[in-house]
C-alpha cells in the first residue's frame, strides 16, 4: 500500500512516515475516522513503512520482497483482528484467522470499505458481528511468536469498538504490558464505544472526512469519472469515499434505505385518525424486522440523516442539503414542512432509542412497530 494511493490525510501521512524515521514508534495508536477516511489503508502502509524498512515517505525501497508481501497482505509479521459471525462452514467459535482469505480480497478489492460491506461477505443475517475472546488468544498467540524477519510484529484491530467485554479486558493486559517489538493500531468510528481504559493506553489520531475536491479528484483518476459527474458524487458521499463508489457503481445501500424510509413517512403520515393505515405500518415493520440487525441499525441511521436534510430545508439552510431522493413523486422540500423544531428532538430520541434496543437483541417487530405509532403523532407536530 503507497501512501500516495491514500486519498488526502498528508497532515497524518507526514506525522506517522517522520515519526517513524526517527525511531519514535508509540505501542499502541488508535486511529479514529469516519467510513471511507482512509483508517485502514493508512494503517496498512504505516505498517509496511516500517517492516520493511521504507524511507523517504514512500513505501518503495530495497526490501521489494517485503513490499510485494504486503501487496497480497501477506507478510507474517502483519496480523489482523476483525469482527466475525458464525457461518455454515464455522459454526462455533468464529475467530479472524478463519476469515483471512475473505478479509485480503474485501481489503484488496477496496480497502475503504465499511461493516456492511464486510458484513455482506460473511453473510451476518441476523447476527451482530463481534472481536471475541477466542480473537484475543489468537492475538496473544501470535505475538509471542519471534518476528520473522527480526524487527516489529504488527496487530491491526479493525473496527475495535465491536470487541466485547471478556476480549477488550484481555487485550488491556496486552496493552499494558505489550511483548517486546509489538505496534498495537486500533481503528473505530466510534471513539466512545471503545473501553476509557484502552483508549487512554494508545496515542490517538483523528481522521477527518475527504474534501469534495479530494474525493472529486479521486473518482477521476481511479474511476475515470467525468469532472462534473464526479463533483456531483463527491457532494453526495460527504467525505465517504466508500459511499462515493457506490455511487459511482449504482449499487448505493442508500436505494433500498431510500425506499424504505419513504414507505414507511407516508404510511405514518396517512396513520393519524385512519385505523386501517395502521396495518400499513404493522407489515412495513415486518418487513424490516425480517432482514439482519445490523442493516437494522445501518437504515435507523440513514433515517436520522434524512430527518436532518428536512430540516436543513425547513430553516433555509440549503447548502447544507445534499441528498437527492430518487423515488418517485417524493421531494425532500415536501417533506420538510413536517420536520421543525418541535419535533426532531423527539423524533431523533426515538430513533436512537430504537436502535439501542435493536442493538441489545430486542424484539425488532414489536421496537419498530412502537416507533412507527409514535412516528404518527411526530410527524404531524405542529
Amino acid at each position: 500500500m503507497l501512501f500516495s494511493e491514500i486519498l488526502g490525510q498528508e497532515h497524518i501521512k507526514s506525522h506517522l512516515t517522520k515519526s517513524a524515521d526517527s525511531g519514535r514508534i508509540p505501542h499502541a495508536q488508535l486511529f479514529i475516522g469516519p467510513e471511507g477516511s482512509g483508517t485502514l489503508a493508512m494503517a496498512i502502509a504505516y505498517a509496511q513503512y516500517i517492516l520493511c524498512t521504507n524511507s523517504n515517505g514512500e513505501n518503495t525501497g530495497p526490501k521489494e520482497s517485503c513490499n510485494i508481501k504486503f501487496q497480497k497482505l501477506s507478510h507474517p509479521d502483519l496480523h489482523f483482528a476483525y469482527p466475525t459471525v458464525t457461518t455454515d462452514t464455522i459454526k462455533k467459535s468464529p475467530k479472524s484467522i478463519d476469515f483471512i482469505t475473505q478479509w485480503r480480497q474485501f481489503v484488496s478489492e477496496n480497502p475503504y470499505g465499511g461493516l456492511l460491506d464486510w458484513y455482506a461477505i460473511l453473510g451476518v443475517q441476523n447476527k451482530q458481528g463481534e472481536i471475541r475472546v477466542d480473537d484475543a488468544q489468537e492475538i496473544l498467540k501470535a505475538l509471542s511468536l519471534k518476528a520473522y524477519e527480526g524487527g516489529y510484529k504488527f496487530m491491526l484491530v479493525w473496527m475495535a469498538d465491536k470487541l466485547n467485554t471478556a476480549a477488550s479486558n484481555k487485550l488491556l493486559k496486552l496493552l499494558e504490558e505489550p511483548p517486546e517489538k509489538t505496534i498495537f493500531i486500533l481503528l473505530s468510528e466510534n471513539e466512545e464505544d471503545i473501553l476509557q481504559t484502552i483508549r487512554s493506553r494508545c496515542q490517538i489520531l483523528h481522521f477527518n472526512a475527504l474534501t469534495e475536491p479530494i474525493l472529486a479528484q479521486g473518482l477521476i483518476t481511479r474511476e475515470n469519472v467525468d469532472p462534473k459527474l464526479a463533483a456531483k458524487i463527491a457532494h453526495q458521499a460527504q467525505g465517504n469515499y466508500n459511499a462515493a463508489l457506490h455511487l459511482i457503481h449504482q449499487d448505493s445501500q442508500d436505494n433500498p434505505f431510500e425506499e424504505w424510509f419513504v414507505s414507511w413517512v407516508r404510511a405514518a403520515f396517512k396513520a393519524k385518525g385512519n385505523a386501517a393505515a395502521i396495518q400499513d405500518l404493522i407489515l412495513w415493520s415486518e418487513k424490516i424486522a425480517a432482514l439482519g440487525r445490523e442493516t437494522q441499525k445501518k437504515f435507523l441511521e440513514f433515517c436520522i440523516e434524512m430527518f436532518r436534510q428536512a430540516l436543513m430545508i425547513t430553516y433555509d439552510a440549503t447548502s447544507l442539503v445534499y441528498y437527492e431522493p430518487k423515488v418517485p413523486k417524493f421531494k425532500l422540500e415536501n417533506f420538510a414542512p413536517f420536520v421543525n423544531g418541535n419535533n426532531i428532538l423527539e423524533i431523533f430520541n426515538e430513533i436512537s432509542s430504537a436502535t439501542y434496543h435493536i442493538e441489545r437483541n430486542g424484539n425488532a417487530k414489536i421496537i419498530l412497530t412502537d416507533l412507527s405509532i409514535k412516528l404518527t403523532r411526530l410527524i404531524h407536530k405542529k
